[in-house]
């Protein structure tokens, strides 16, 4: 028979139990999951390579967060400590202006991709013409029109510079990656002549037969590296992710397989997926060293 006395006993321990379950105190605990954030321009190459370290860094059992925004955003965004890092900065030509204004105030960590980048102005390689010196003898051909991508990127400043030190005749149109590579696309089918903002490496060049016109000048600068850029603070904050940034590094062959297996429809999150998967020594190389 159970008294009064051993039922209380009975009822306490058993409230105790509940109280210390409840609170975590018993068991297995917990540890909050880490999280780290990517911010990103959405350029192919930048698509690309965000989703392979998306998925490199789930891999090392964090949270990721990508963030796409437009380049000015996502430099005010790394210098003030909102964003973590971004994998395509383009330096030092193409980001200059973003590097000059921010980067007393960000961590420059690592080239990815080391000389193997670069930017210009990119015509059909059935385009008669080898130079942007020779542009304005053939502005008509080209409809006066310099097909261009998002107004803040690099590739963008650097093409009005151009036009004043080469003097051309030609207006530069604002668009996207997305709707150059459109315009592109379709002047090619029908052997139409179009020159485009252009960067190498991206997938067109795989895509097309296309070359660069030669840049005498200087416009638009010479071969550049791709690199990681972090917040200042992360390498303190996060030695574990810090040393992941620090070992990435691959080339613009590699980088060039995720984008075109993008632009052929695969949606870049099992692009990358695909990527990781089939470059495992790589991959286990930047988590682990």
């Amino acid at each position: 028979m159970i008294t009064k006395k051993m039922f209380i006993t009975l009822f306490t321990g058993l409230m105790l139990c509940t109280t210390l379950l409840a609170a975590g105190c018993v068991g297995e605990t917990t540890e909050p999951q880490k999280e780290i954030s990517i911010g990103y321009v959405t350029w192919d190459c930048a698509i690309a390579s965000t989703h392979v370290m998306q998925e490199v860094f789930r891999d090392a059992g964090y949270k990721v967060n990508t963030v796409a925004v437009d380049a000015g955003p996502l430099y005010a965004g790394l210098a003030n400590g909102d964003i973590d890092f971004t994998t395509t900065a383009w330096l030092p030509f193409t980001h200059k202006m973003y590097w000059e204004e921010y980067g007393d105030r960000l961590d420059y960590v690592q080239k990815n991709i080391p000389g193997e980048a670069r930017i210009g102005l990119v015509v059909p390689q059935y385009v008669t013409i080898d130079s942007i010196e020779e542009m304005n003898g053939v502005a008509d051909k080209f409809d006066g029109k310099i097909i261009g991508i998002e107004p803040g990127a690099g590739i963008m400043q650097a093409t009005e510079d151009a036009i004043v030190e080469y003097d051309l005749n030609y207006e530069l149109i604002a668009s996207s990656s997305g709707g150059m590579a459109a315009e592109l696309r379709s002047a090619y089918r029908d052997e139409e002549w179009i020159v485009v903002t252009g960067w190498s490496p991206h997938w067109k060049f795989g895509r097309f037969d296309l070359k660069f016109l030669e840049d005498p000048l200087g416009a638009y600068g010479e071969a550049e590296d791709i690199v990681t850029v972090a917040r200042v603070g992360l390498k303190t904050d996060d030695p574990e992710a810090y040393a992941i940034l620090e070992r990435f590094q691959w080339n613009a062959d590699e980088i060039a397989k995720v984008m075109t297996t993008i632009e052929e429809g695969t949606p870049p999150e099992e692009a990358a997926r695909a990527w990781v998967e089939a470059n495992p020594d790589k991959v286990n190389y930047w988590i682990n060293g």
